[in-house]
């Protein structure tokens, strides 16, 4: 079996030769080209498992080489080597399609990392075995299918990707299908929710801390990043950061690296950052309350997830799954006649969250297993108005304080006053803002 091919194209020779030798260490064979001209047609004559590209080239910008790689149908990634601090260009590669970006002065282990990612990817689309159908996106309808059309594109490429949506939409599904679907699909998916993080806990909770660099602190831990190292990092609700935190975050972004509390070293961590909100960032950089050059590292990629609303055509293949989850082992639950047809009426402000929590309370009062119309107790409406959802007994609580079951954490703890250092927690407590890939 032949080895994978790369295409090394820069014009420098010593770092074209640095590349080389690299990658021939790594059992890749390599072809080399010095101008865009050769690049082409090395690419027109083979298959390759990966692009290697300087930015800058004689007869051109490299950037013309990821597009036209981009758009040529085959499924080879291709990467950018940029000049130091040069963040800007790397964001201009990969919104063109650029798989990932290294940067001068090259720094070998992050090479061979990026390479060896490159060469996990999956070849095509297929959908990935062995994963439960509650943690597949659901549906059939033409905004679902587009919805995983655009999530396999994604998934090959390391760009950070933005995602946005109503909540409960299904943001965080769509981001573990993005990780499942990607070349770290077998490494760490870390969930955060930065709204649920107190301010004082957050440089510790996201880079980790030193034995003894504060009260308290008795062993050396880690921190989100580097619990995601080599996987996935999901920011949900990234606009709740606090400004002191954004400077932060975004360094760790550019720079690759980070620095536990408590270290005089930095320690370099490979994670791709993929962020969810359900506000307009972007009218957040307009307040102040984002920083514009953060929304730009984040913001490279914008990734949309419709409403249920604007799916209903789904509602039925949704509950039937969200049924059979909810039933227990040889119980029955299912909707009776006339059901459906009322909760397709139901705008669904909180989205497939709120589809769950009015399943699960209709389930509670269910005979048999059997929803019917008035374990809903549906009301009508007037026009242009959604139906109003009433639990089943007078005393039940309002859907609007529907909360989603709490899945298994990943690291947390109490807050602190505001200007003690962050407490240790006792042995057992978790705080539910971040998950592992099991939740």
């Amino acid at each position: 079996m032949s080895s994978p091919r790369v295409l090394v194209v820069d014009d420098e020779a010593d770092l074209r030769e640095l590349l080389e030798i690299t990658l021939v260490r790594m059992g890749l064979d390599v072809d080399s080209a010095e101008t865009l001209k050769q690049a082409r047609a090395f690419f027109a004559q083979n298959d390759y498992a990966l692009v290697l590209t300087d930015m800058r080239l004689p007869d051109g910008l490299g950037l013309e080489l990821v597009r036209e790689v981009t758009a040529s149908g085959k499924p080879t990634p291709i990467a950018v080597v940029t000049a130091y601090g040069s963040a800007d260009n790397a964001v201009v590669a990969l919104k063109a399609g650029a798989f990932d970006y290294v940067s001068k002065p090259v720094v070998l282990e992050e090479l061979r990392v990026m390479v060896q990612s490159a060469l996990r990817l999956p070849a095509g689309s297929a959908d990935i075995p062995g994963r439960g159908a509650e943690r597949r996106l659901i549906g059939e309808s033409a905004m679902v299918q587009a919805l995983r059309a655009q999530i396999s594109r994604l998934a090959r490429s390391m760009a950070p990707i933005a995602i946005t949506g109503e909540s409960g939409s299904g943001k965080e599904l769509a981001a573990r299908e993005i990780h499942a679907q990607s070349s770290r699909a077998a490494k760490p998916f870390i969930a955060v929710n930065c709204g649920a993080i107190p301010e004082a806990l957050m440089e510790a909770e996201f880079f980790g801390y030193r034995k003894g660099a504060f009260t308290g602190a008795a062993d050396d831990r880690d921190g989100f990043f580097q619990a995601a190292n080599g996987g996935t990092l999901l920011l949900d609700e990234v606009a709740d950061l606090p400004l002191a935190m954004q400077v932060k975050l975004l360094r760790a972004i550019q720079e690759r690296r980070v620095r536990k509390i408590g270290a005089t070293a930095e320690e370099p961590v490979d994670v791709r950052i993929i962020s969810a909100t359900h506000q307009d960032l972007s009218q957040c950089v307009e307040t102040g309350k984002f920083r514009q050059d953060l929304f730009y590292r984040l913001n490279v990629i914008e990734l949309s997830v419709p409403p249920l609303r604007e799916r209903a055509d789904d509602l039925g293949v949704l509950t039937d799954a969200i049924l059979k989850r909810l039933a227990g082992p040889g119980e029955r639950a299912e909707l009776g006649a006339g059901v459906l047809d009322l909760l397709r009426g139901y705008s669904f402000p909180g989205n497939v969250r709120e589809l769950e929590n009015v399943l699960e309370r209709a389930l509670a009062f269910a005979n048999d297993g059997v929803i019917e119309v008035g374990d809903l107790a549906l009301k009508g409406t007037r026009a242009g108005e959604a139906p109003v959802l009433i639990a089943a007994q007078p005393q039940a609580a309002p859907l609007a304080a529907a909360v989603t079951p709490p899945g298994p954490a990943s690291g947390g703890r109490g807050g602190p006053p505001a200007h003690s250092p962050p407490p240790l927690p006792r042995h057992g407590r978790r705080a539910n803002y971040a998950g592992a890939a099991g939740r």
